[in-house]
């Protein structure tokens, strides 16, 4: 099942207007210069398209889409597109806080767009005591136009401590696989206690605790009986 997208100027929508049979809801945020394709990135896995040389976005607008893990998790992912131009920085940097998840953007085509993921990752670290990263080269169908190898992409990555994927929101290559790999990475992070749920925090809110907590708990093999 997929969820309409949802786009907001600046206020996220309150949890009770969710709909739907959920567990979990991780914030997320997409981060990296203007025009690297982070709107095209997102308008892909939400509404399943491709819109080329959209507007730049203004400030943050909101995206949701549901997805479900194994064994049965359903999360709802409220997915922030933030404004790549330094003018709107002020108003990117309030929403670091209550995010769990963060998306670094370049443009492999764009050399100076990857040089400068260090700078957003600093900036998210110096606001975020844990955060889960993932380091995303969009355009990857411009072969001919990179300007960025595969090779000291996953250099910067591991320097990270992250994974990179490249993608193609325009061929729609890899766009669910970096959803799905940020989703897992934060789910995996809550049942190893990497992350600590915060009163007031909105990074990850928990909506059916009983059987959440049941099942982020590691199930114990079953106990053999004894055959005397």
């Amino acid at each position: 099942m997929e969820a309409a997208p949802e786009m907001e100027s600046m206020q996220a929508p309150p949890a009770h207007q969710l709909n739907g049979n959920w567990h979990y809801q991780f914030r997320v945020l997409l981060l990296g210069d203007s025009m690297v394709g982070k709107t095209s990135l997102l308008r892909r896995y939400t509404e399943r398209c491709f819109i080329p040389a959209p507007c730049p976005t203004v400030g943050v607008e909101f995206y949701s889409k549901l997805m479900e893990l194994p064994p049965g998790i359903k999360v709802k992912l409220q997915l922030w597109d933030t404004a790549g131009q330094e003018r709107f920085r002020c108003i990117t940097r309030s929403f670091y806080r209550n995010a769990v998840g963060v998306l670094l953007v370049f443009d492999m085509t764009n050399r100076r767009s990857f040089e400068n993921i260090f700078d957003w990752y600093n900036e998210v670290t110096s606001v975020m005591e844990k955060a889960i990263f993932l380091l995303i080269g969009q355009k990857s169908d411009l072969p001919s136009m990179n300007r960025v190898t595969v090779e000291e992409a996953e250099g910067l990555a591991i320097s990270l401590g992250t994974r990179f994927i490249e993608t193609s929101a325009k061929d729609n290559i890899n766009i669910d696989l970096a959803f799905e790999t940020i989703t897992n990475a934060i789910y995996e992070a809550l049942r190893n206690k990497e992350i600590d749920l915060q009163e007031g925090w909105d990074g990850v809110k928990v909506i059916h605790k009983k059987r959440t907590s049941s099942l982020l708990r590691k199930r114990k093999p079953p106990e053999e009986k004894c055959q005397c």
